[in-house]
């Protein structure tokens, strides 16, 4: 556990005033409507980034304000601001108004954050101001920004973006485009394609049904305590699975399961089975583990070309009831999260755009609902702006979107001991969070090991 970070409280942060910065040279002036998946309404929401480096000091500010409005010519569209038109479509006027920008110092030292950073952050209210009227859906900066100098000669760049624009991996694309600027670099080294048509439903399908059940858009009432049991205190913890750590869960895995899942197919029915364990719902209730499956990279047939930074995934959900999670062993969870994950492919994406457009672009299903999210392979850690690779860069937050506990991320970090591995942000009331932590705790050590407790790299 980081001492340390548990120790800081709050610290001092001094504002300038936010600023708008618009693209280096002029650009095109359009309205572009967003694809059929980006404006679905579990994406009206902006999701945070942060970075912390060791270097930065005085330059980073300057350095990263115009590599961002040079950036923004190449990527126009998220200088604009979104306008809402029939049928709740969405579209970006392409103003060139800008995004938000904050300059700020800190009388705190990087070192004071812990020797393992990760999700939850003290004082992250401060390190990414909410500028006050900043956080709509409409007509408002699709992007905020926010660079503090902090006392060590370290930094902390900050990102908050309109999930509507892009998913993590634009966002990383841009982030990257910056990253060029700010280096030297004339040009973005990846070219950015608008191309939203491609995940657009088509005006006149003949086929308007679909073989494929879409559940995870099931209508399904939020009874009292069905998204989350909100009678205690939320209490955050992150998990760290190393080597060791994801080596003694696959012990518990049959045989047929051991080498052939992915860590995050791994980890998914791990963290499912616990948390349903742990929160303790009726037998009969029906609990979906909702897994984001990405189109991108050559295991879709290149479906989704190389530059797009539109959202361009799926929200696959596995089902079971709580009792066959809590009577079966982990290898149940964990074949039926594969088994979501392999239904996904271009033609399940563009069934969900024409749901979207049938159903008025609705909400997947909270009710008894998890999501995870792998974001430990984004890149985001690899992005250079000038002063050397991250401390820590990945989501600000443990979960995503404006309900309390739903969602869980996988994020690549070091530990305190310098060793590479996945740390998981956990949100659960207290006593839940226990019981939670014991189960995991569990399946954290080896099958013919009983003494091992898992590592909990933070708790606040």
């Amino acid at each position: 556990m980081a001492g340390s970070s548990m120790a800081l409280r709050s610290f001092r942060v001094r504002r300038q005033p936010a600023v708008l910065v618009a693209p280096a040279s002029p650009t095109p002036r359009e309205l572009k409507l967003l694809s059929d998946i980006d404006d679905q309404d579990a994406l009206r929401f902006h999701v945070p980034v942060i970075h912390f480096f060791r270097r930065g000091g005085d330059n980073a500010a300057a350095v990263l304000r115009g590599a961002i409005a040079r950036a923004l010519v190449h990527y126009y569209p998220f200088a604009g601001r979104l306008r809402e038109l029939d049928g709740r479509k969405l579209a970006v006027d392409c103003t060139g108004e800008g995004v938000l920008f904050v300059e700020a110092d800190a009388d705190v030292r990087l070192d004071q954050f812990g020797d393992a950073l990760q999700p939850p952050f003290p004082g992250l209210d401060q390190l990414m101001y909410d500028v006050p009227g900043s956080d709509a859906l409409l007509d408002t900066p699709l992007f905020l920004f926010q660079v503090t100098r902090l006392a060590c000669g370290g930094s902390v760049f900050g990102v908050r973006m309109q999930h509507t624009m892009a998913d993590g991996a634009g966002m990383v694309q841009f982030l990257a485009a910056v990253a060029d600027l700010a280096r030297g670099a004339v040009a973005p080294t990846v070219r950015p394609v608008w191309g939203r048509e491609l995940l657009m439903a088509p005006h006149d399908d003949p086929s308007p049904r679909s073989r494929f059940a879409h559940r995870e858009y099931d209508e399904v009432p939020d009874t009292d305590g069905a998204i989350m049991p909100l009678d205690d205190l939320l209490t955050h913890r992150s998990l760290f699975f190393g080597p060791r750590e994801l080596a003694a869960v696959r012990s518990h895995m049959p045989s047929s399961l051991r080498h052939s899942t992915t860590t995050f197919e791994l980890l998914t029915g791990c963290l499912w089975k616990c948390r349903t364990m742990a929160l303790a719902p009726a037998a009969d209730e029906t609990m979906r583990m909702i897994c984001i499956v990405n189109l991108r990279g050559p295991g879709h047939g290149g479906s989704i070309p190389r530059g797009y930074y539109g959202n361009a995934f799926a929200f696959a959900v596995a089902m079971s009831t709580a009792g066959d999670l809590c009577a079966n062993p982990v290898g149940y969870a964990v074949e039926l999260v594969m088994k979501a994950k392999r239904e996904v492919d271009l033609e399940y994406v563009r069934s969900v755009a024409r749901l979207m457009v049938r159903r008025g672009r609705p909400h997947f299903a909270v009710a008894n609902a998890y999501l995870v999210s792998d974001v430990s392979k984004a890149g985001i850690r690899d992005l250079d702006y000038g002063w050397g690779k991250s401390a820590y860069a990945g989501p600000a937050k443990g979960g995503v979107g404006v309900i309390p506990g739903v969602a869980s991320f996988l994020i690549a970090v070091k530990n305190a001991m310098g060793e590479d591995g996945v740390a998981v942000p956990v949100c659960l009331p207290g006593p839940a969070m226990e019981e939670f932590m014991e189960e995991m705790s569990k399946l954290m050590r080896p099958m013919a090991v009983v003494d091992a407790p898992a590592r909990i790299i933070s708790a606040i």
